[in-house]
């Protein structure tokens, strides 16, 4: 691969001589390959570990961890081992053979790393080309023109050091809460530049179209013209400005005024190109050209951050540069597609945690538009000066020109080394605001306090002043909680508090390791890394579909259409730039699938447009559907947005139809048979349609249930009250028409239990029972083995399962899910989960080894939990679940975060929506059971169970 590349780039060179061209670009030749997908393998040592003492070949760019070399560490095993412990200190020795184009010999040739973990020696035919480098997540360089062979191969020998020599680089890098790996993990290749050349550029570009730049030069022996050319996206120069360059001039500031530009927000990411050229008599001798965009950042102390003028309030989220099958080793496509997604969230604002991240996400993020922090590492603990330094330096010069960086982070939680604060200056033309990224007092610097995981009582506390609050981390995603749990209450208060700035969720996917040395297993470190609103491959857990509703630019209040609706919906513009005259709104009139249909989604919809309203950024208005005079024999409405880029942002669903009026339509069967009743010594037993059921006389349970058609049913033992005592007082049958039944009179929390029996086979279960204290869950359960389950198909909010404190992001339809035991955070990270809290069910049909069986309900608000499942793991799965298999519940908990297991183990200390639910007077449910298939499916159905074991002894 590389002796093919050498050729073209021969054979290119010599065209230009031939033709009497000069090179007057910067040229590049990749010594490795371009990323994790595109690599070229070298000759690799590594002294530790797996495969350690001999030599082999190893794919770079990697980590050799995961190209099966050495051994594995996580940032915290100090904590587990104790303080003499010591991560595998092992080194790797890379060599590679490469030739240079002869037509070289004369340009400034230097080597560049873009990464490397972490201390790295560097040599060129056996001599060291410069100072050892330390420091895992920067762009580095070598000046290896003097070093090189022009007419025979070279031999670039590499040693890298899992751990660093200095101390402050460990503590910054090394010794911190994620994976600790190795190697030569970005690319590595050589530029070549003429003599007199641009080393590098920083511009400074506001909003009303003043431009000016640093120009570092290098190699000027004579006079020379500087050249600025500003080109808009199809390339046409729409300003340009010239100034004269003197010999030896290192640094020269270039200066123009640009009328009306096309300014840069998240929200609409207008790009430019500068194109800096230097001349001499009329001959261009050097050219090279930096995208930025037009845009003014300013910190205004007391007040708030502003882009252009207008306030802005972070829609964030951290990120690591990460993929399960190589680590840090990634590629643009990974990196397109974590933006993508960030932006699917409606959010607007990304952190770099902890380092900087490739440039390949910084551009797409410029380009798509996200506000970015980006940070220097530091995990807990700073650089020392002397290396901090450098490494601002490589940081800042790689990344100062991307609009989309607003903010430099000098570190995280203590990490901060204030001597470098005056650093980024010195870089940075526009001279960014440094802030820190902390979670100890007295750390918060320019007005703005960043601290980490403040409830929701204390941020209100914090914002009222006296600085701008932007929390840098706050709830925590590990497995199912935080995220989007609380996040609506804690949002709330940065929208509507003038010193709130918005903040960034932990974090945006698991930080999963497919193991090499474990049969490619993902390991998340247990409780250490799974905490992302994504899984490790990006898979969407429940928080983000919430989350995308909370962050919603278009806010939308209305929870259900109230009784008299008159098709008009209040709105709020959450945009800071953007008209909603720029985004399209249309709705649809719905019918819904049944129980029995083959297709779950939707049955029949009505589609109309709505004409936006004219609403500037932060005001209020009403979307005017103007709805037909027919909309309530639909189902549901639902209302979807378009941003002005053509991607939905949302889609809203509000019930038309009561869970009464949708009962009416599923209930009836077309064949009936007389209610029959008897008794034994144990039960009291009813049965019509082929349908058998069974209760308890001791407890009004149901204790047995069998149809005609196959095995008997084990979902039994119900209704239990999931909260309270009951002690059964009196039992009674009935009559009621051709309906039989018997009543169940209780005494304590539980007041009534009235089963009865319809000549068509439903089971009518009426219950009552009130609490008067505070509860997690209300409601009652039964027992059915989980093992049995195959899908669960209903009507109500989902896919996803939902919390007291997460009810957003679920949708109303008729969804289909298939079993899995699948645990956000720890695997196998199937989603939507089969189990947990559904919100908003009208009926729910159960698909098991035993038979299909439906419950619905008559009332609305009804909430089913399926089997036993947990937010988020520690010394026990938290919270706590109802007693029994299957709930139908009025009321479900709230969860916490993983910082929530200890001193803030409540979930109300995120907000009002973690509270416990507050005692109710009396519930008065009914469901309707029906155990078995409607006759018209039952002739459908190829395999019918036999009505008896034939199995015998």
């Amino acid at each position: 691969m590389n002796s093919i590349r050498t050729c073209l780039l021969m054979l290119g060179l010599l065209w230009n001589a031939l033709h009497g061209q000069t090179q007057t670009v910067k040229e590049k030749y990749y010594l490795s390959g371009t990323d994790n997908e595109h690599t070229v393998d070298w000759d690799f040592w590594v002294t530790g570990g797996r495969k350690a003492g001999r030599w082999e070949k190893i794919a770079v760019p990697s980590h050799w961890e995961q190209q099966g070399f050495g051994a594995y560490n996580y940032g915290r095993d100090y904590v587990t081992y104790g303080k003499n412990f010591r991560f595998h200190d092992e080194k790797g020795l890379y060599k590679h053979r490469f030739q240079v184009p002869k037509a070289w010999k004369g340009k400034k040739i230097t080597i560049v790393f873009e990464g490397s973990m972490t201390d790295t020696e560097v040599k060129i035919n056996n001599q060291t080309v410069g100072a050892v480098h330390q420091g895992a997540f920067y762009r580095f360089q070598y000046d290896i023109s003097e070093h090189l062979l022009f007419d025979r191969e070279n031999l670039l020998e590499v040693t890298v050091s899992k751990m660093s020599a200095n101390p402050s680089v460990n503590n910054a890098e090394r010794l911190a809460d994620y994976w600790i790996l190795s190697g030569i993990y970005r690319p590595v290749y050589l530029e070549a530049t003429p003599a007199t050349h641009i080393s590098w550029t920083a511009i400074d570009a506001k909003a009303d179209g003043t431009f000016a730049s640093n120009v570092y030069l290098a190699g000027i022996v004579e006079e020379a013209m500087l050249q600025v050319d500003i080109k808009d996206n199809s390339g046409k120069i729409v300003a340009t400005t010239s100034v004269p360059v003197q010999a030896n001039d290192s640094l020269k500031n270039v200066a123009l005024k640009m009328d009306n530009p096309q300014c840069w927000t998240a929200e609409t990411p207008h790009l430019y190109h500068a194109v800096f050229s230097l001349t001499r008599k009329r001959r261009t001798v050097y050219q090279t050209k930096e995208r930025f965009g037009f845009r003014t950042v300013e910190v205004r102390k007391g007040d708030g951050i502003y882009v252009n003028g207008a306030k802005i309030k972070m829609k964030g989220v951290n990120r690591h540069v990460w993929w399960p099958e190589t680590g840090r080793s990634v590629n643009s496509k990974l990196d397109l597609q974590d933006v993508k997604l960030i932006k699917e969230m409606n959010m607007n604002a990304v952190r770099c945690s902890h380092y900087p991240p490739d440039k390949s996400f910084l551009e797409i993020c410029d380009s798509l538009g996200l506000y970015v922090l980006d940070e220097l590492a530091g995990w807990q603990k700073a650089y020392a000066t002397p290396v901090g330094k450098k490494l601002v330096k490589e940081m800042v010069i790689r990344d100062v020109n991307h609009p989309s960086i607003i903010l430099w982070s000098n570190g995280n939680e203590g990490g901060h080394n204030k001597e470098l604060i005056a650093e980024y200056s010195r870089y940075d033309l526009s001279a960014r605001t440094v802030i820190h990224a902390h979670h100890r007092p007295g750390n918060a610097i320019n007005g703005i306090d960043c601290n980490h995981y403040e409830d929701y009582y204390s941020t209100k506390k914090i914002l009222e002043g006296p600085l701008i609050y932007m929390p840098t981390e706050f709830l925590h995603a590990q497995d199912d909680g935080g995220a989007a749990a609380g996040l609506s209450d804690i949002w709330e208060l940065h929208w509507n508090a003038k010193l709130g700035a918005g903040g960034f969720i932990w974090d945006f996917a698991d930080e999963g390791i497919v193991r090499t040395d474990f049969n490619g297993v993902i390991d998340v470190n247990k409780v250490n890394a799974p905490d992302g609103i994504l899984g490790p491959h990006r898979e969407k857990e429940g928080s983000f579909y919430a989350i995308r509703e909370i962050f919603s630019p278009v806010h939308i209040a209305m929870k259900k259409l109230p009784e008299e609706f008159d098709g008009k919906i209040a709105v709020e513009n959450r945009y800071h730039h953007s008209d909603l005259k720029n985004c399209r709104f249309y709705y649809k009139l719905v019918n819904y699938k049944r129980p029995y249909d083959q297709q779950t989604g939707l049955d029949s919809a009505f589609t109309a447009d709505v004409k936006s309203p004219n609403l500037a950024p932060t005001a209020k208005g009403f979307l005017d559907l103007q709805l037909p005079a027919t909309w309530k024999s639909y189902d549901a409405l639902l209302l979807t947005a378009v941003d002005q880029h053509g991607l939905e942002i949302y889609t809203w669903s509000w019930r038309i139809k009561n869970n009464a009026a949708i009962l009416q339509a599923i209930l009836p069967v077309k064949t009936a048979s007389k209610v029959l009743f008897d008794e034994d010594t144990a039960n009291y037993n009813l049965s019509a349609n082929g349908i058998k059921a069974s209760f308890a006389k001791q407890t009004g349970l149901l204790a047995d249930l069998s149809n005609d058609y196959s095995m008997k049913l084990a979902f039994n033992n119900g209704p239990v009250l999931v909260n309270g005592q009951s002690q059964l007082l009196s039992a009674k049958p009935f009559s009621d028409g051709d309906k039989r039944g018997v009543t169940f009179v209780y005494a304590g929390n539980l007041h009534e239990i009235r089963w009865t029996m319809h000549p068509d086979g439903w089971l009518q279960l009426d219950y009552s029972y009130a609490h008067p204290d505070t509860v997690a869950f209300a409601g009652v359960s039964f027992d059915f083995p989980e093992n049995y389950a195959i899908t669960a198909k209903w009507l109500g909010n989902g896919p996803y399962r939902v919390w007291k404190n997460r009810l957003q992001g679920v949708t109303l339809n008729t969804w289909e899910n298939m079993y899995n035991d699948s645990k956000a955070g720890i695997g196998p990270w199937t989603f939507p989960e089969f189990k947990g809290y559904f919100a908003d069910v009208s009926w729910m049909q159960f698909n098991t080894t035993q038979g299909k069986f439906l419950v619905a309900t008559a009332q609305d608000d009804l909430y089913i939990r399926l089997f036993d499942f947990y937010g988020i793991s520690g010394p026990k799965g938290y919270p706590a679940l109802p007693t029994g298999n299957i709930s139908f519940l009025d009321a479900i908990p709230p969860i916490g975060t993983k910082l929530a297991m200890g001193i803030n183990s409540k979930a109300a200390v995120n907000g009002p929506a973690g509270e416990l639910n507050l005692p109710q007077q009396a519930v008065n449910r009914t469901l309707f059971f029906y155990f078995g298939l409607p006759k018209e499916e039952q002739e459908n159905t190829q395999f019918i169970m036999p009505k008896e074991n034939i199995l015998t002894d």
